[in-house]
């Protein structure tokens, strides 16, 4: 019982002093990660998803129709989030560099609330699911659970695909198998256990919980797939490439390529094989759903909702197929607008979505914010804790993104020889593509939101455009701090 007592008491007291100031007890942190998802559930609108826990949520907070992450593939995403700091800053731009290479005393996000007296966890993926970008012992106060989710056992469970031996197998599968019988369903089983252990510990926790659907492989149990009449799954909006768009632009990021259902030439793919992709999708969203609903009941179930923030969120938008392209691995619109929602106890407005433009770097500050710890002058973010009381007040801007490219080549290392920035305004997007090493323009794009939401038509050679071109770049130029509020 002692040992206890001071377990508890000595972070408390010396770990939470300004939080202590600004509440009578620390505010837990439940932090859901998602893979690959973009903004396809009922409560942005999306017509087919059927999504009632993450609708719930959204309910209970707010949720942020214009959020965008700052380089749109897994892990350079992440890291820019944990570390509060942009792909540049931190220079992390492919899947194989960590931030502790540039900056090894960095803090994180999660050891920030470490250092403050928080007991850290991670169950699922919270950082890149592969390679030493997966790993970051400072940021835990234990050893993370089921980080790696590459076992053929928890990808697949239907005989033939288990009987393959490489990674890629079927693109989609749906067998009448339990919720736990994949990955997903057995970081929700942790995750629970978790929960009922850290309510019996009593010591303020930063819980990390990352799902990896709707990551392809888009394999669901069969009730999911169920939920849909894949009659009723309309077509893409659009399957051709954007009139104008440079080269750069319109790679493929080579991922749903190698699956032994998919063509080697993706123009070659189906109408039926796309219908059945996106069913796919949409059955894995809905999987990952009913996860999410899992973690919110155990909450209220334990008593812990009340004294914690829940934080939702994912590490990029895809593409099924729209402007012919396929995953993520660009500066478009699908695949840099991602879902966000945080619902916190205290806030005066729940249940009133926003449509300021926000990113995912914000998301540092604002948890810090809401737990009462020291905000770090060093984060490229800023706190998005007003709009929880305010939705509709004034905000950013822009939001920025970006992308690089090798000259050749599928997939690009480190910067690469191209790097592609984009601003995302209130009504635009513009990106400038220019040479790393020189720092010479080499192609231009801009899309009109209001006029072209699916961004099809290259308007930045227009001249009728080259005022608003001329802006444009200047904002760019200005970066996040010129897009800040007041600016």
């Amino acid at each position: 019982m002692i040992h206890y007592i001071f377990k508890f008491l000595i972070p408390f007291l010396f770990g939470f002093t300004t939080c202590a100031i600004a509440q009578s007890a620390p505010m837990n942190v439940l932090f859901i990660a998602i893979d690959d998802l973009r903004p396809a559930l009922a409560s942005y609108g999306d017509p087919i998803a059927i999504t009632p826990n993450i609708d719930r949520l959204a309910a209970q907070g707010t949720q942020f129709n214009r959020a965008y992450c700052q380089l749109a593939v897994c892990g350079p995403s992440r890291l820019s989030l944990l570390s509060g700091r942009r792909p540049d800053t931190i220079k992390v731009w492919d899947l194989n560099s960590h931030f502790r290479e540039t900056f090894p005393d960095l803090v994180t996000l999660p050891q920030h609330f470490k250092n403050n007296g928080y007991y850290t966890r991670s169950i699922g993926k919270i950082y890149h699911g592969s390679g030493a970008p997966m790993k970051d012992p400072p940021s835990w106060s234990e050893e993370p659970l089921y980080d790696s989710g590459r076992g053929h056992e928890g990808r697949y469970a239907s005989a033939e695909n288990r009987a393959v031996v490489t990674l890629k197998r079927a693109a989609t599968e749906g067998e009448d198998v339990p919720d736990s019988a994949f990955w997903d369903g057995i970081v929700c089983d942790a995750a629970e256990e978790e929960l009922e252990m850290l309510k019996e510990s009593q010591q303020p926790f930063f819980l990390g919980v990352g799902f990896r659907k709707p990551h392809l492989p888009f394999v669901a149990p069969k009730k999911y797939w169920d939920l849909y009449d894949r009659a009723g799954i309309p077509a893409p909006v659009t399957n051709t490439h954007p009139e104008g768009a440079p080269e750069f632009a319109l790679r493929t990021w080579n991922e749903i390529e190698g699956y032994i259902d998919i063509p080697k030439e993706l123009y070659e793919i189906s109408p039926e094989k796309i219908q059945e992709l996106h069913h796919g999708y949409y059955a894995c969203v809905s999987y990952i759903d009913t996860l999410v609903g899992r973690l919110i009941d155990t909450l209220e179930a334990l008593d812990l909702r009340d004294n914690t923030v829940v934080c939702f969120w994912s590490d990029h938008g895809f593409h099924l197929g729209e402007q012919g392209l396929w995953a993520k691995a660009n500066n478009y619109e699908l695949a840099a607008r991602v879902p966000l929602i945080i619902s916190t106890p205290g806030q005066k407005s729940k249940g009133d979505p926003t449509n300021a433009l926000v990113e995912l770097v914000d998301l540092y500050p604002t948890l810090t914010e809401l737990c009462g710890l020291p905000l770090s002058p060093e984060l490229e973010g800023i706190s998005l804790k007003p709009l929880l009381d305010d939705p509709h007040r004034e905000w950013k801007s822009a939001a920025f993104n970006q992308y690089p490219r090798d000259y050749t080549g599928i997939r690009h290392k480190k910067q690469g020889d191209v790097m592609g920035y984009a601003i995302r305004t209130d009504r635009y997007r513009y990106v400038k593509w220019h040479e790393w090493s020189s720092g010479k323009a080499l192609a231009h794009e801009l899309y009109d939101q209001t006029n072209d939401p699916n961004e099809m038509n290259n308007i930045a050679m227009n001249p009728e455009y080259s005022s608003l071109l001329t802006q444009l770049q200047d904002q760019l130029k200005a970066g996040w701090k010129g897009a800040l509020p007041g600016n």
